[in-house]
């Protein structure tokens, strides 16, 4: 994992600008020797703001760079000049990254929209200059206002990916397999569990030009809620997929059990989960004959569509893309 590309989770320190001070400064040209006050308005402090950028997929750009501190204001000064605001800084981050407070774990901002701009740390406000204070009682006012400091603090980012169908199984059940069947993504593929490491996305296409967004999530084990085998760590990207497809090999003994025990895991995570349209898959048919698939049919689960498939052989992809578009589009 030391040398992967997938960096979904990073811990920053964000300081904003401190605003520039308010100038107190008195006019004084030849002839005028008494203006009165022109002291300008200091400049806010730069922002530190979060932007989805579509291009990005991964915060590894931001695992090196642990503290980003945006500009200070700058001062006012004679004649009504008001100070420069201080540079905002941006940081571009995947669509479906989380913002969290570190300290209190609470969830500041979710990034959904393309182009989207949220400022995680505002910069302070400049101060007003002399000017600002003149009245008619008090006309030659001798004071400013300074300028207001900076916030800073811990943040975290998490990315929660963003795919119309997620795909949830055990190590080894062909999930990446599958992916590289049905789309021109290239996920490690190999016959051992725990090949996947790292979310994988692929377009699916469909009739007509129209496609949907399919996501390999690296397998689950009984007790994944409670940190064993990769543990939580890819349990939330399942939660902004629209669509859940289930995929148990044909080699387990029993696919309902299996079934069962994906779910549980789920529920325990999160049980809104559950609410999500669920399809389910039995893999790898090609290992077995239609005898057998129709001994093992009665058993599968009720109330959930099911289709036998073999990425190898292609059988069963056509029908499953059908399920799936289907599902994504249910009125």
């Amino acid at each position: 994992m030391a040398d992967s590309n997938f960096i979904d989770y990073v811990k920053i320190f964000c300081a904003s600008g401190n605003g520039g001070s308010g100038s107190m400064h008195l006019r004084r040209e030849k002839y005028i020797p008494k203006g009165g006050p022109d002291g300008g308005d200091g400049g806010r402090g730069g922002n530190v703001i979060l932007r989805a950028n579509p291009q990005f997929w991964t915060l590894i750009h931001l695992k090196y760079q642990k503290h980003i501190r945006a500009e200070h204001g700058e001062n006012g000064s004679g004649a009504l000049c008001k100070g420069k605001d201080g540079k905002d800084v941006y940081l571009d981050v995947p669509l479906g990254t989380v913002a969290r407070d570190a300290e209190t774990g609470e969830i500041i901002h979710e990034m959904v929209e393309a182009g989207e701009e949220f400022v995680l740390v505002k910069g302070g406000r400049g101060g007003l200059g002399n000017a600002y204070f003149k009245t008619a009682t008090n006309q030659t006012p001798r004071y400013a206002q300074p300028g207001e400091l900076g916030s800073e603090g811990w943040y975290i980012l998490e990315l929660k990916m963003l795919a119309d169908v997620g795909l949830v199984g055990f190590p080894n059940a062909g999930k990446s397999t599958l992916l590289s069947t049905v789309s021109a993504a290239r996920p490690k593929v190999a016959n051992y569990a725990f090949t996947t490491l790292e979310p994988s996305v692929g377009v699916v296409r469909y009739y007509d030009d129209q496609s949907f967004v399919m996501a390999d999530i690296p397998g689950i084990i009984e007790g994944a809620h409670e940190g064993r085998g990769l543990g939580i760590r890819f349990l939330r990207h399942i939660e902004r997929n629209s669509v859940l497809l289930f995929m148990v090999s044909a080699e387990e003994d029993d696919i309902s059990r299996s079934y069962e025990v994906l779910l549980d895991e789920l529920r325990e995570y999160n049980p809104e989960l559950l609410v999500k349209d669920r399809v389910l898959a039995i893999t790898k048919c090609d290992l077995i004959d239609k005898q057998l698939e129709a001994e093992i049919e009665p058993k599968l689960p009720e109330g959930i569509p099911h289709v036998f498939i073999s990425s190898i052989t292609n059988e069963g992809i056509k029908e499953l893309k059908d399920m799936l578009w289907a599902a994504l589009h249910k009125e």
